[in-house]
């Protein structure tokens, strides 16, 4: 018998013993979590409208309703500015406001915030001043505002890149020992992201006090969200890194603020994060630039203004008493005001100094940044004197 026939007979079995062989699979084969309770309910979380809302505090139902108010007063003021040439650009969340304002009441002081570019009136909403808020998108600073002072990471243009950054703060916090847990805000179109993958597989592998917030509102930019994803849903995503997925419904903002005050508990308790999906839906275009009329039919956005934040929110306060014209009134003037400041402050052109340019770049500036700045400070001393 030659080699290749010895070879072939060594693994050659009797009959029936290939039926007989069911090896048992080792330990570290097995599932390392349980899936089931990381598993989202299959509808979204309501809560007005249902019996659950007789628990809500109705001091909370108040301040998320005259937020909501003030909220919708500033998506159209911004919406406004950039008509009159005092914006570059603005992200409306105009029928998002229940997502924005919940996101920042749902935070303690001492927590961080991790915003998108979109999500300046979460910043507005956790205190920030709107002028503030907008700068970066008024195109004079890329940050309008001290993070450090108010717990706000820069608002990120590029799509899920703070998600891996509110990860790292939160673990780093944790190591230290400090009480902080960082909510982490996203939209539908980042979780296609790379970052998005990588945030959520470190979080859970650290058990990182992080919270992901993704605003599901239909589109990235132009693409409909079954054109990214064939998930149940995007909180269904979380099971797949070992962390409990949330489904709320992104309109109703009583449910958004417990989901999301649960998970924050959760994670300043030691339990790991958490993927919050809120369905909702973008009213507005992408920005002031897009035209929306080419991917989506006006009777698809009518039909989500029936479920409009404040419509639902003023109903429920209606019928419990919580709300009367008086209330109505004495919000909508708080919400004008707001935007009248708004407005004058924006409409004053801002004074700037060229050499700002580098400012702020490193703690230390290098070697050709120094002499890039004397080169700037010289032709500026030499205009001067022209002049």
């Amino acid at each position: 018998m030659d080699s290749l026939q010895q070879r072939s007979s060594t693994v050659q079995e009797p009959p029936g013993a290939a039926l007989a062989y069911r090896p048992t699979p080792p330990p570290a084969w097995q599932p390392r979590t349980d899936p089931a309770p990381l598993l989202p309910d299959a509808e979204p979380l309501r809560v007005l409208g249902t019996d659950a809302v007789a628990d809500a505090d109705p001091e909370l139902l108040r301040r998320l309703y005259a937020e909501l108010v003030r909220g919708r007063r500033y998506n159209a003021q911004a919406t406004a500015l950039t008509k009159q040439g005092r914006l570059a650009v603005y992200p409306s969340t105009t029928g998002q406001e229940a997502c924005e304002v919940a996101a920042a009441l749902a935070l303690e002081e001492r927590d961080w915030l991790f915003p998108s570019y979109r999500d300046t009136l979460a910043a507005v909403a956790r205190g920030l001043d709107p002028v503030q808020a907008l700068t970066l998108l008024r195109g004079d600073w890329h940050t309008g505002y001290d993070p450090h002072e108010h717990r706000i990471a820069p608002l990120c243009t590029p799509l899920a890149t703070q998600l891996p950054h509110a990860v790292g703060l939160a673990h780093a916090a944790r190591l230290k020992g400090d009480d902080v847990v960082a909510l982490a805000m996203v939209g539908d179109g980042g979780t296609s992201e790379g970052d998005f993958h990588e945030a959520l597989n470190f979080a859970a592998v650290w058990q990182a006090p992080v919270v992901f917030f993704v605003q599901n509102n239909g589109f990235a930019i132009s693409v409909p969200l079954a054109k990214q994803t064939a998930a149940p849903s995007l909180a269904h995503k979380a099971v797949g890194y070992g962390m409990p997925g949330r489904l709320v419904d992104g309109n109703d903002a009583v449910a958004v603020h417990q989901v999301l005050t649960e998970a924050v508990t959760r994670a300043r308790r030691g339990g790991g994060p958490t993927l919050v999906e809120a369905v909702t839906y973008r009213i507005d275009a992408h920005t002031n630039a897009d035209d929306a009329t080419r991917y989506r039919g006006d009777g698809e956005v009518e039909t989500w203004r029936a479920h409009d934040p404040i419509l639902l929110l003023e109903r429920e306060l209606t019928e419990r008493g919580l709300l009367d014209e008086d209330g109505r009134r004495e919000a909508a003037e708080a919400a004008e005001t707001m935007a009248a400041a708004l407005r004058e402050r924006m409409n004053a052109d801002p004074v700037l100094d060229p050499m700002d340019l580098f400012a702020h770049v490193y703690a230390e500036r290098t070697a050709q940044l120094r002499e890039q700045a004397e080169q700037l400070r010289a032709e500026l001393d030499a205009e001067s004197e022209a002049g």
